[in-house]
């Protein structure tokens, strides 16, 4: 079992309240703090042993020793390189390379994401769990969140479900698109396909894409549009459904255009910013990720 501290200082504005309240307005989920209740020593008030209906004083010291479980399943950690946009004790921003998928499934036991992060943590002999905020596709580069431990976890995904991690994505796509426009079309699950997702307007969950054209280029004698894009919701494939329903696929893309452009041999989709509070510090976050070579290079 792995173990973090966090030490939570008491301001003026909390005075009074009892730690439990004020772990719940800090972040805590009901599930983290009942584990904490079944936890001796897991509160300590000033260094010493606390209950959570004890009220604070401004000055007071809240130290919180978070249960870690470790995976049921031990990850196989593997060298494989990733780049790393930002990195404290609580959260860990990765750029994510084409072809990585996030999670370990059937096929996919050495090659991922949760492979890689293992092996960089093993090789800093740094406990390690796998805790992932935001997904991107397995050939979807740029930045994404990982929890470095429970708290952040429980935080960070509570700002996913209310999004308030905005997040802004660079794509490639056929033809001159608009200037600016949002697309608000429902997206399902393709009846023919586990994997393929499409515009589905009566079963289908809502889906709202922001967009914004950078500048148009041409590619293989076609023009083509660079597009800046926020989402406001999160389903399965968004941008390259809500994209290719606007008559504007994104290159690359085999599922979802593939008699179109084929560079450059994936989606050209890249998660270039991301912008949240820090689950910790509070502090507001722009983590920002380069646009790849193989994008860039197309742009040239």
């Amino acid at each position: 079992m792995l173990r973090k501290t966090i030490a939570l200082s008491i301001t003026k504005e909390s005075e009074g309240i009892p730690i439990r309240n004020y772990l719940r307005e800090f972040g805590f989920s009901s599930h983290l703090l009942i584990q904490l209740k079944q936890r001796e020593h897991s509160v300590l008030l000033n260094g010493t042993p606390s209950y959570l209906n004890i009220p604070l004083k401004e000055g007071d010291v809240v130290e919180v020793l978070l249960p870690e479980e470790e995976s049921p399943e031990k990850l196989v950690s593997t060298n494989i390189p990733f780049g790393i946009l930002y990195e404290d004790q609580d959260i860990l921003v990765v750029n994510k390379p084409s072809g990585m998928p996030i999670h370990p499934s059937r096929g996919n036991f050495e090659n991922t994401l949760a492979n890689a992060v293992a092996y960089y943590y093993e090789q800093l002999q740094e406990p390690f769990s796998y805790r992932c905020i935001n997904r991107l596709d397995r050939d979807t580069t740029g930045a994404l969140i990982l929890a470095r431990h429970a708290l952040s976890a429980c935080i960070l995904s509570a700002q996913m479900r209310e999004r308030e991690i905005h997040r802004t994505y660079l794509a490639l796509v056929e033809g001159c698109t608009q200037a600016e426009g949002t697309i608000d079309l429902p997206i399902g699950r393709k009846d023919t396909s586990i994997i393929e997702r499409c515009i589905d307007r009566e079963q289908g969950e809502r889906a709202v894409t922001h967009y914004k054209t950078l500048r148009t280029f041409q590619m293989e004698g076609k023009d083509c549009s660079l597009v800046e894009l926020h989402l406001e919701t999160g389903r399965t494939h968004q941008i390259r459904v809500h994209m290719t329903a606007l008559g504007h696929p994104l290159l690359g893309d085999s599922l979802y255009n593939p008699q179109g452009i084929s560079a450059p041999g994936r989606q050209a989709l890249h998660s270039c910013s991301l912008n949240f509070i820090h689950p910790i510090t509070k502090e507001e976050m722009q983590i920002t990720a380069p646009l790849p070579e193989d994008m860039n290079s197309l742009l040239k």
